[in-house]
């Protein structure tokens, strides 16, 4: 049976392509694959087409672009779009025709890549208000979804004002302007205040145009710094400096005002082009001096806190914006010069005597040591002509030395009246500054304030006792100790120095005398005030016209009669000092017969 024959389908003899084309002539196949593709959209890769979606699942999206095969596109890629449904058309980027599956390639987003690219060169050059979402904050700033895009939005940009919080615009749609584009980057720069600047612009110049001195406005506290704080009037700023934001004293602007507290201002000033507005915040106020207590007056007492600090003084705050100054020299009865720091602090609460009171000026000068007794007071009475004291040394002048009896009372020691023998160039070769030393007072100046002081009138005067012992006439042994403007200064007995005049040094040899040498001196001249005396060698061997007075005592050596208690003395004391004024008190007594 030939004809039922198996023909199996591996044999070579078998005609495939006889089973395929059965029922269907060539010509018909190639009329019906013409149709077919005529149904089809014609597409390339690689460029944007249109799309209808025709199914939405929680993964994907899949979209009819006419094509052979449809695409499907990630869900995500639709995230910005939460409404998207079947039916809605959108854009395509074909990536490629079909992938190793025979599937066809496509991406939502490449595609609003590519057209967000364009709209967004569109709209630079157009300057439309776009709307975008606000994705997340970074540095500097927001990142905004524009078209698809990843634009920045400066802090700087969002708003007129400082914005403190980004973080409460993420999420948000908002509208932009897109302000700037690098193409080699492709970045894009957005902006929302310039939105807000093109409304404000217009409200700016109404302001501006009817600005005067002396208009209240409302603003709100815009930036705060520690010079002052800014107000925003409504796209005008201007300056309160912090003089002017309270009539009492302001150590930083932020005692005052808060960002973004809303308050009335008054407007001090302006520039020509009104750029810059100096505004008040304390004028709104009445000035606190006109509030003073009309009976307030001179001699009152106050209480006051400190509230700035100087050398020479403190202000005191005895209301609000109200201030008296106390100088130094009012904190104490104590001539010495101080700081106010030695007395005060900031921050200290003191009781004050109003000593001057200007209310037109405004201005008032208090004190503190008026609280405290005057130490001048009864001065006579402690103090008496003549009366000895102790004192403390606390600082030289050239003419004296000033020195501290009590608290308050200072006396000066006149530079004469430290030594009756020492000549004394400068008061620091005599005491040093702490020393304690004793004092006489020779004379009080209630009215002025001063005493005198003396501290050589504690001993005898030593001259009224050289007045007996180098009368005119009398003879001593000396030793030349200088010479000076060919003049010889001779020590005497009792540390005392004479004078010898150049033509009176010459020698009975006729030589002229030298320094070290120790020869006989007549005394020829003997001068108590001046504390001077003039001797002469050669009046010792000559006569001359320089005769000795009657007080010379015959011209004898020491004093005539005398003689051995100068002898003694001389033994016991080398050189006079105040110590031994006692015991020429004692040889003037002696010799005077007492």
């Amino acid at each position: 049976m030939a004809d039922n024959k198996v023909i199996e389908q591996g044999s070579a003899d078998f005609d495939w392509e006889a089973l395929a084309n059965e029922g269907y002539s060539n010509a018909e196949k190639a009329e019906y694959a013409e149709t077919y593709e005529a149904t089809l959209t014609s597409i390339n890769e690689k460029e944007v087409i249109k799309g209808t979606v025709v199914a939405v699942t929680k993964k994907e999206v899949v979209v009819n672009i006419g094509y052979k095969s449809e695409g499907v596109v990630p869900i995500n890629e639709f995230r910005y779009n939460p409404d998207l449904a079947v039916g809605d058309e959108v854009d395509i980027y074909v990536e490629s025709q079909e992938d190793k599956y025979g599937q066809l390639v496509v991406s939502h987003k490449t595609a609003r890549m590519h057209s967000a690219w364009a709209k967004v060169n569109e709209v630079l050059k157009t300057g439309e208000v776009i709307t975008g979402f606000v994705k997340c904050r970074t540095k500097g700033g927001l990142i905004v979804d524009v078209f698809g895009i990843e634009a920045f939005l400066p802090g700087s940009q969002i708003d007129v004002k400082p914005i403190r919080d980004y973080d409460i615009y993420v999420g948000k749609n908002m509208e932009f302007k897109v302000v700037k584009i690098n193409q080699e980057f492709r970045n894009v720069v957005v902006s929302h205040k310039a939105l807000i600047e093109a409304e404000l612009e217009e409200q700016k110049k109404q302001i501006i145009s009817g600005l005067e001195k002396g208009q209240v406005l409302e603003g709100t506290v815009k930036n705060i710094t520690s010079y002052g704080v800014f107000i925003d009037l409504g796209g005008v700023d201007g300056l309160i400096h912090i003089t002017d934001l309270s009539w009492g004293r302001v150590n930083h602007p932020e005692e005052i005002v808060e960002l973004d507290q809303k308050l009335n201002v008054v407007i001090l000033d302006f520039d020509d082009d009104k750029k810059r507005i100096a505004l008040g915040l304390k004028q709104l106020q009445p000035h606190p001096w006109d509030a003073l207590s009309t009976e307030l007056a001179v001699g009152d007492k106050v209480k006051g806190k400190v509230v700035v600090l100087a050398d020479y003084g403190a202000f005191v705050e005895i209301a609000p914006g109200v201030e008296g100054l106390i100088h130094v020299s009012e904190m104490s009865w104590s001539q010495h010069l101080r700081t106010a720091q030695d007395f005060l602090a900031i921050g200290d609460e003191v009781e004050a005597v109003i000593l001057t009171l200007d209310r037109e000026e405004r201005k008032m000068s208090l004190g503190i040591k008026q609280l405290m007794p005057d130490p001048w007071e009864g001065i006579a009475e402690r103090y008496p002509v003549d009366s000895k004291h102790n004192a403390k040394v606390r600082n030289f002048t050239n003419f004296g030395v000033f020195v501290e009896l009590e608290e308050g009372v200072d006396g000066l020691i006149h530079i004469s009246d430290l030594s009756w023998q020492k000549k004394i160039k400068h008061p620091s070769e005599f005491c040093k500054v702490g020393d304690a030393m004793e004092v006489v007072v020779l004379e009080i100046d209630k009215e002025n304030r001063r005493i005198s002081l003396g501290h050589k009138q504690l001993e005898e005067n030593p001259w009224d006792v050289f007045e007996t012992l180098f009368g005119e006439g009398s003879v001593h042994q000396g030793t030349i100790i200088e010479q000076k403007d060919k003049s010889g200064i001779v020590a005497l007995p009792y540390g005392v120095e004479g004078i010898c005049p150049a033509k009176h040094m010459r020698k009975e040899d006729g030589s002229n005398a030298k320094v070290d040498e120790t020869l006989d001196f007549k005394v020829i001249e003997f001068n108590k005030d001046a504390k001077k005396i003039v001797v002469s060698h050669v009046r010792t061997f000559e006569e001359g016209e320089d005769k000795p007075s009657t007080s010379s005592r015959g011209g004898k050596r020491g004093g005539g009669g005398n003689s051995k208690a100068v002898e003694n003395l001389n033994k016991s004391n080398e050189k006079s000092t105040l110590g031994d004024l006692d015991a020429l008190a004692a040889l003037k007594d002696k010799m005077e017969g007492k």
